[in-house]
């Protein structure tokens, strides 16, 4: 048996931690970011990036950064020593650490209910219906790592969270029927926090704003505007304000395009057969 360790994904904290080094190193060579970044023939943005934990840094450039800042080597050895995780992938990883801090975090959902907002065996049948599968431990982190996620509903002074979710993502049985009524019932419940709102897009709509993909919009504590998008070929991270923008424009479309709070809460009451 081969006992290599598979490639991981690079984790957020260590990338973050690198960047410190390099900004540390830099001033003392005295460089700007500017300047550092013209002579290695990069944007400036991308030096902002590295130092910023944002993007990872690539082993070739690490080497040249490591001969023209006189770090010997350091850099390059700390590329090649960060850590794996198991949670999340990288882009994710670093939209949970802006998550669990966030002030405010706005969610459109088309063909499931938001992570934030599912019970345990919900999250269970979808992540254990990926394809290629998950091995049985890893299926666990997954698991737990998504529901841990939901402590920030729960904080002293939780975020103002607003949800969108497309009704066919609360019309499917995942999991079967149990599964799905105590998601709804998970819902419902949820939906009477104070700071929450909840409404879905009904199906009888013509068009709505959401129909290029489910995404996620956050404030961080500083005020910074962020977004997060997921798709079939994987996550993407939005910073760019002009793009965020462009997000935050087709959120505030979805929510007038939504029911009202009130008539959500009645759909749901009818989606679990009490109306």
């Amino acid at each position: 048996m081969n006992s290599r360790k598979r490639p991981g994904k690079k984790n957020f904290s260590a990338m973050k931690m690198l960047g410190v080094q390099l900004g540390t190193a830099r001033r003392a060579a005295g460089f700007t970011q500017r300047a550092l970044a013209d002579r290695l023939m990069v944007d400036e943005e991308t030096i902002a990036s590295i130092e910023q934990g944002r993007r990872p840094l690539k082993p070739d450039l690490a080497e040249l950064l490591d001969e023209l800042l006189g770090t010997k080597g350091m850099l390059s050895a700390g590329v090649a020593n960060l850590p794996e995780i198991d949670q999340f992938p990288m882009w994710a990883e670093l939209y949970v650490h802006h998550e669990r801090e966030a002030i405010a975090l706005s969610w459109y959902d088309a063909l499931v209910v938001p992570g934030l907002l599912q019970t345990e065996a919900y999250a269970r049948a979808l992540l254990g219906g990926r394809v290629p599968p998950y091995d049985g431990d890893e299926l666990e982190t997954k698991i737990a790592a998504r529901v841990g996620r939901q402590e920030i509903l729960h904080r002293k002074i939780p975020p103002t969270l607003s949800f969108v979710v497309w009704e066919p993502a609360l019309r499917m049985p995942t999991g079967g029927r149990g599964t799905h009524l105590d998601q709804l019932r998970y819902l419902r419940e949820y939906a009477q926090l104070p700071g929450l709102s909840l409404q879905i897009l009904p199906l009888d709509r013509t068009s709505h704003a959401g129909d290029a993909g489910s995404f996620t919009l956050l404030e961080t504590l500083d005020h910074q505007h962020l977004a997060y998008a997921e798709s079939q070929r994987g996550s993407q991270w939005v910073s760019d304000p002009s793009e965020v923008s462009i997000l935050a424009r087709k959120y505030a479309m979805l929510r007038t395009q939504a029911l009202t709070i009130e008539d959500s809460r009645s759909l749901l009451g009818r989606l679990l057969g009490e109306q």
